[in-house]
């Protein structure tokens, strides 16, 4: 299939509370270096601020970033500050708090819930923004309530830094205790072909069920997670690809999609050929055939 023309729109629009985004968005993270934070070659920065720019002219208005993202050279959002600013109206940059990392790039302590303010000041410097459209707060193990957390970000919101709040790395009942808080748009899971998990289904299903976006991260990466996409492709997944002329990565993000119209995916990448492959992965249209042989495959790997 020709991905030369296909924009982001293809892939069908979902809502971030009031904000309209296409389901095909842009992960930041791998903007900053050849993999994942610290670790890898810093990126080239013309090169990074091209490649935002292209998703932009490709249709992307969702993307994914955190202050936290950054490499000896670069942060996510500085670039995307310098790529994108002003800011397209309808362009929704949903970032993330919780995580610490300190200048030197290691990770800190567990963010308390008096610290999260000065996480969302630091998103908003960076940015360059007067508010955040959407804030996850990241749940980290070594808390198993997020309670006190999201209610420290429930008051930011009332306050005008932050317009919708999600939850990201969470169970289901987590999801329970931030609604008794406040409203929640947005959940973001690991969830990919190769990696079942009953917990995280069931929340995509509640997810479904309450209109909230479901935005899986690491769905192309495979079992290489944060470290960079997988080049180990399972055969089914190789054999379906072929069948559409495209990529085994291209199938992945298709397949994520169809998991429903709440599912948004955020593939990331710093190549301008891969951003045109992964946006045009949302006008791929796969057979009841294809998914069932996807979904033996993810049933497999259980």
């Amino acid at each position: 299939m020709s991905s030369q023309t296909i924009t982001a729109d293809a892939a069908g629009t979902w809502k971030l509370g009031d904000l309209p985004v296409h389901r095909l968005g842009f992960g930041a993270m791998r903007l900053t270096g050849s993999a994942a934070f610290h670790l890898g070659t810093p990126s080239d920065r013309d090169r990074s601020i091209a490649v935002l720019r292209q998703a932009i002219d490709l249709g992307v208005n969702h993307i994914d970033t955190a202050a936290f993202y950054f490499s000896s050279l670069r942060s996510a959002n500085e670039l995307i500050n310098s790529a994108l600013a002003p800011y397209p109206d309808d362009l929704v940059i949903v970032t993330k708090v919780g995580p610490h990392r300190t200048y030197d790039g290691e990770w800190g302590t567990s963010a308390r819930p008096e610290d999260l303010r000065g996480h969302v000041e630091e998103n908003l410097r960076q940015l360059g923004r007067d508010h955040l459209d959407v804030v996850n707060l990241r749940r980290m193990p070594k808390y198993d309530s997020i309670a006190e957390h999201f209610g420290a970000l429930a008051e930011l919101r009332e306050a005008g830094l932050i317009r919708h709040l999600g939850i990201s790395n969470v169970e289901p009942r987590h999801l329970a205790e931030a609604q008794a808080i406040a409203p929640v748009v947005c959940v973001q899971n690991r969830y990919a072909i190769d990696r079942p998990d009953p917990t995280t289904d069931a929340l995509l299903r509640t997810c479904g069920e309450q209109g909230i976006a479901f935005v899986p991260f690491y769905a192309v990466a495979g079992e290489n997670g944060e470290r960079g996409a997988a080049t180990a492709h399972d055969e089914e997944v190789r054999a379906v690809a072929r069948a559409h002329g495209v990529s085994p990565a291209q199938i992945r993000i298709a397949w994520t999609l169809h998991q429903g119209p709440h599912v948004l995916a955020i593939p990331g990448t710093g190549n301008p050929d891969h951003l045109t492959e992964n946006v045009a992965a949302g006008a791929i249209r796969l057979t009841d055939g294809e998914l069932e042989r996807l979904n033996t495959l993810r049933a497999a790997a259980g």
